[in-house]
């Protein structure tokens, strides 16, 4: 296994490179640059003489978005790999990496409630549609699991915002605290923009997890199960259940990126500092070196995620084997 997992981790580099550059050069090519804005900026600034306005080539140059763009790519890697430096922000000046580590464990916190309270709701109902089914309870799972992939989240969370405020006269907390702060303050902050993300991510893996138990529960071990008199609990969780879970566990890398993706909604929906507000920031202002920054470090994540439910295999199945 450990083999298979540094076979794995001498890849990450490669992926890592083409994702890197393929974003680093589609920045450059999207209409608009940070340039632009900074130089909208000092020509609505009323405080400023027609003098000090800064024509676009010095900017370039200071910005050191004149050279080339490899050179460039060179030079933000090195800094990378050399003293995890990210750069600093084109328009504060600010050095990304206290950026990132500032909004990070935001974002890691409510991904990881969000990924809990989905498989606690999303694993129950659908062992209990698969054992029961055809009933009034598997069809009200169905139900619910066709309603949670279809319904839009960012739809779902503004109806949280908008309806309790004018109806019921109470609104969403909206000013973020952080967790070393005020724990609790903290929880009951994220727990509703956590929640909502869970049971809307719930939909896929109700249904996948349902057909996977169906083919599970037909098979001769959890027949022989039952011919020796074993409970249902015992049949379902020890024989049934932990085969089953291998596909949803496959699809847990693709739903952390998911996550990650719609973080970027939700953290503004709900006035989050995560890293996904940070990366719509960063978007509307061009600010290359954040985009550059943030995109490394979702594709750590995701690569790492995806290369830890792999090597879970082996614990769930132990006929699995890593050559």
């Amino acid at each position: 296994m450990w083999a298979y997992a540094t076979r794995r981790m001498m890849l990450l580099p490669v992926t890592l490179f083409i994702i890197t550059i393929t974003v680093f050069g589609l920045m450059r090519i999207v209409p608009g640059d940070v340039v632009d804005l900074i130089m909208v900026q000092m020509t609505s600034s009323e405080s400023r003489s027609r003098e000090e306005i800064i024509d676009r080539a010095t900017i370039e140059h200071a910005l050191g978005l004149d050279r080339p763009f490899l050179v460039q790519y060179g030079d933000w890697m090195g800094g990378i790999f050399t003293h995890f430096d990210f750069g600093e922000s084109l328009l504060s000046g600010q050095p990304v990496s206290e950026m990132i580590l500032e909004r990070l464990p935001v974002t890691l916190e409510l991904s990881l409630m969000t990924v809990v309270l989905s498989f606690l709701i999303s694993i129950p109902i659908g062992i209990y549609s698969a054992i029961r089914q055809d009933t009034l309870g598997d069809y009200a799972g169905r139900v619910f699991a066709i309603g949670m992939m279809s319904i839009p989240n960012y739809w779902v969370a503004t109806l949280i915002i908008v309806y309790p405020s004018v109806y019921l006269g109470w609104s969403v907390q909206m000013e973020y605290v952080h967790l070393w702060v005020d724990p609790l303050k903290n929880l009951q902050i994220l727990a509703i923009p956590a929640l909502m993300g869970g049971i809307m991510s719930t939909g896929m893996t109700v249904r996948l997890l349902r057909t996977v138990m169906l083919e599970v529960m037909r098979e001769d071990y959890v027949r022989t199960a039952w011919a020796k008199g074993l409970s249902e609990r015992t049949v379902v969780l020890r024989h049934a259940m932990r085969n089953a879970m291998l596909p949803v566990v496959t699809m847990f890398g693709g739903v952390l990126a998911g996550l990650f993706g719609g973080s970027v909604i939700i953290e503004n929906i709900f006035n989050i500092p995560g890293m996904g507000r940070l990366s719509l920031q960063a978007l509307v202002q061009r600010d290359y070196p954040i985009i550059a920054a943030l995109n490394f470090i979702f594709s750590i994540l995701v690569v790492v995620s995806n290369l830890v439910v792999d090597l879970s295999y082996a614990w769930l199945d132990p006929r699995v084997q890593y050559k």
